[in-house]
């Protein structure tokens, strides 16, 4: 990502920060670092186990052609999905761990991998986040999948 895309990802982005100057500061001075930003604000996160994570995100891509932000992280064993704040509060799925207010989440500068957490789906800037309803859907065809792939267990 670069050009005008990666500014306007960036500025999203930052506009979560308590200091937006001070995170697209440090951003600017070390591009491959990483801030930590507060879910609640903008976004909340759904963190998925990589297992299910990765089926989910190909059924919204079949769905949508573009889902909202997602990232990776801890060696890809977990995937976080945007989705619109509250959604943590709300939200009841079994094995789905949420970020929402009153938590901070590791962010790479966009379209950037800094140690093992990198964007799977780089934010667009214009504050597009995935659908909690239609990433639940996406999320339960993956599982079903899944489970069609292992026949016995």
């Amino acid at each position: 990502m670069s050009g005008s895309g990666a500014r306007n990802a960036v500025e999203w982005l930052a506009s979560a920060a308590p200091d937006p100057g001070a995170c697209r500061w440090a951003w600017e001075r070390n591009p491959h670092g990483i801030a930590l930003l507060p879910a609640g604000r903008r976004w909340d996160v759904l963190i998925l186990p990589g297992e299910l994570g990765y089926p989910t995100l190909d059924v919204l891509n079949r769905l949508v052609g573009r889902p909202g932000p997602v990232l990776a992280d801890f060696g890809e064993e977990r995937m976080g999905f945007f989705v619109p704040p509250g959604t943590a509060g709300r939200w009841i799925g079994t094995g789905i761990r949420t970020a929402g207010s009153g938590t901070w989440i590791v962010v790479p500068y966009p379209g950037r991998t800094a140690g093992k957490v990198r964007w799977l789906v780089v934010p667009d800037g214009s504050g597009t986040l995935n659908d909690p309803q239609l990433l639940e859907l996406a999320m339960h065809e993956a599982a079903a999948g899944i489970a069609r792939a292992r026949p016995g267990e």
